[in-house]
């Protein structure tokens, strides 16, 4: 499979790749998509949601847990940028996310539902602030400085990430 790129260790690459994926759609187009998008892969892979197409490489199903857990993630950041000062912005392993969460055994529909929820709440948030808000930041621990603007954008362009990702994981498990 493509290896992305390590957003700790590659982090303008990280950044432009999300920014990409978002290409020139508006943003609140982009996060609206998701929902619908991420439900029609669940449903497409089927019974063939949680196989993983190589060993170390996640399943659908785990994509999909993965942008969930990055939803929450995004949905707490955003949220102490526009409270708080310049709050710390902790990262997290995605990786050990999906093994020590065992996301192959989530319930898809649990986990569509809380990211749509999550997603609708964002979108929400987003539309209603003021675009100077946009502009609050906090300090990623391994990025440095992220603010509203840049961190709802990379969002938007995410879920295209690992939906790619997991298009790729169903076709090669379909060509086996």
């Amino acid at each position: 499979m493509d290896r992305s790129p390590d957003p700790i260790t590659e982090v303008d690459a990280y950044r432009t790749s999300l920014l990409e994926a978002l290409g020139g759609d508006p943003v609140s187009d982009a996060l609206a998509e998701a929902p619908a998008m991420l439900r029609q892969m669940v449903a497409e892979a089927g019974d063939l949601v949680r196989v993983r197409p190589a060993p170390g490489e996640w399943s659908v199903l785990e994509c999909i847990a993965h942008v969930a857990d990055a939803e929450l993630v995004i949905s707490a950041r955003v949220r102490w940028m526009l409270a708080e000062r310049e709050p710390d912005i902790v990262g997290y392993d995605q990786a050990l996310w999906i093994d020590r969460l065992d996301h192959n055994e989530d319930d898809p529909e649990l986990l569509l539902g809380l990211f749509e929820a999550l997603r609708r709440s964002n979108i929400d948030l987003w539309q209603r602030i003021p675009v100077v808000a946009r502009g609050r930041y906090g300090i990623h621990r391994e990025r440095g400085r992220e603010d509203v603007d840049l961190t709802v954008r990379m969002a938007a362009g995410h879920h295209r990430i690992h939906l790619a990702q997991a298009r790729r994981a169903l076709d090669a498990i379909r060509s086996r």
